[in-house]
């Protein structure tokens, strides 16, 4: 079995499958080959392999050049980011005798909040 990779990026000529599925850098099928072939192919047109789908028989790889795989990397990166953790969840709490602009400042954080899918818990309490 072969350990999971951490990022998106070239295998290099580390493959530990025979048979692959290969896709070229625009993104045409070229079929499926063995992996020497893939390697050739490779070393010809100056490119890399990256695994875009190892959970399929045959696994996808893709030839790439090194600036289609930062941008790739730049894109996965951004919608990581992008994404709110899991479990999130924002809290706020104020007094039921709150001040008008105070109120308004307070909505306009839990509507960032929500608009970055966060979970949002309110508490009011009670004026004395």
């Amino acid at each position: 079995q072969p350990k999971r990779k951490a990022a998106f990026g070239s295998v290099g000529r580390r493959i530990p499958y025979r048979i692959l599925h290969v896709i070229n850098q625009d993104g045409e099928s070229l079929g499926n080959m063995h992996r020497a072939e893939a390697l050739r192919l490779m070393d010809e047109h100056g490119l890399k392999l990256v695994l875009l789908r190892e959970n399929v028989e045959p696994p996808v790889y893709r030839l790439m050049t090194g600036q289609q795989i930062h941008e790739e990397q730049l894109k996965l990166a951004e919608k990581k980011k992008a994404s709110p953790k899991p479990g999130m969840c924002k809290e706020l709490s104020f007094s039921s005798a709150i001040a008008k602009n105070d109120l308004e400042t307070k909505i306009k954080q839990i509507a960032l909040w929500i608009e970055k899918k966060h979970h949002v818990r309110i508490t009011i309490r009670q004026a004395k």
